[in-house]
């Protein structure tokens, strides 16, 4: 649960984040920028700004802002009305973001997320994304993603976003952020 100051100050530190960046938003896209703590009421740690600029029943584009180490649950895109589920790629823009999905595990993973003890994180073959570089993510596919020490700010093209069908593998995720009344 998070308070509507705490929702303002995200927004307002991830719209200054893209400005220092070079992005420019409209005032609406400003206002708009989703906050999530996936309803663990800890952001700093789990958590994702987002900027969506389009998201039609063919395609879609988002800025992901990421905080210092904010970590981004790990979760699939399930089939959905005859397709295979989302497929996401995402191009890393500023900072570094370490990507965790499906396949041979990392020997010494750079990033543990808080609650992996508690087998809400179950894969670990790493991709790490400087600015420039990228990583096409499949449909259905397990995968979650840290930022580095100074955050990152994450372009995402992709298939049809639905986050409401979002798996997630820890239980206790509310894709929808409560928000806490004053």
């Amino acid at each position: 649960m998070l308070t509507h100051d705490q929702i303002q100050a995200a927004r307002t530190r991830a719209a200054q984040l893209l400005e220092e960046a070079g992005f420019v938003l409209t005032g609406e896209e400003r206002d708009g920028i989703e906050v999530s703590d996936f309803g663990l009421s800890e952001l700093d740690q789990t958590g994702l700004e987002v900027v969506v600029y389009v998201n039609t029943q063919r395609v879609c584009a988002k800025e992901l802002v990421m905080f210092p180490g904010q970590t981004c649950p790990e979760h699939r895109h399930p089939p959905f009305d005859g397709t295979p589920g989302k497929e996401e790629t995402f191009r890393c823009r500023r900072g570094q973001v370490y990507l965790y999905l499906e396949g041979q595990p990392a020997e010494r993973p750079i990033c543990r997320p808080a609650k992996v003890d508690r087998g809400a994180y179950t894969v670990w073959h790493e991709v790490v994304l400087w600015p420039g570089q990228q990583h096409t993510v499949p449909p259905n596919t397990l995968h979650w993603f840290q930022a580095g020490p100074e955050g990152a700010i994450v372009s995402e093209f992709s298939t049809q976003s639905r986050d409401d069908l979002d798996v997630f593998t820890d239980p206790d995720i509310a894709r929808t952020t409560i928000v806490a009344s004053s």
